[in-house]
C-alpha cells in the first residue's frame, strides 16, 4: 500500500506569489506512461495554472517528463490534462474565477491513500509586492523570537 498524501511534485511558488483562500482536490485523466514519470517524481507545477473551458476545468502547462522507457506510446510532456470534479464544484470554481482577482492555482500532485494521483490546487488572489515584503518581515520575525526563546 503506497503511503499516505506522498507528494509527487509540488508548487512552492504558489505560497509565495498568491494568497491561498480555499483548498480543493481532484483527480486527474493521465495515460500509463505520465503515471509511471509521475512515481518517478518526474513532474513539475512550475509555470502551470488552472483554466475553466465549456464546463470543464483544465491543468494547462504542467509538464510531466516523458517515461525512460515509454517508446513509441510515450505522452506528449507538456499537454492539457482534464481535472475531474463534481459539477456543483465545477460550478464553485467558475463563479469564484469571474470574481475580480481570484485565480485557480495548482500547488501539487501527490498520492492519496489508495494509490491514487490527485491535483491540490487552490482559489487565491496574486499578492502585491508590498504583501510579499511583509510576508518576509513576519518570518524573520518569528525566527529571531523563536531563537531568543530557545537561547534563554
Amino acid at each position: 500500500m503506497a503511503k499516505t498524501n506522498s507528494d509527487l511534485c509540488k508548487n512552492r511558488r504558489a505560497f509565495h506569489d498568491y494568497e491561498v483562500l480555499e483548498d480543493f482536490e481532484g483527480g486527474l485523466v493521465l495515460k500509463g506512461t505520465e503515471v509511471k514519470s509521475l512515481r518517478d517524481h518526474g513532474g513539475s507545477l512550475q509555470e502551470s495554472y488552472i483554466k475553466a473551458i465549456k464546463g470543464e476545468i483544465w491543468l494547462v502547462g504542467a509538464s510531466i517528463a516523458p517515461y525512460k522507457f515509454g517508446n513509441i506510446h510515450n505522452h506528449e510532456e507538456r499537454r492539457d490534462r482534464k481535472i475531474l470534479l463534481h459539477k456543483k464544484e465545477i460550478e464553485k470554481l467558475q463563479r469564484m474565477t469571474q470574481e475580480k482577482g481570484l485565480t485557480m492555482v495548482p500547488l501539487a500532485i501527490y498520492l492519496n491513500k489508495r494509490g491514487k494521483i490527485k491535483l491540490k490546487f487552490a482559489i487565491a488572489r496574486g499578492k502585491k509586492l508590498y504583501d510579499k515584503r511583509q510576508a518576509i518581515k513576519g518570518r524573520e520575525e518569528k525566527r529571531a523570537i523563536d531563537r531568543a526563546l530557545k537561547n534563554y
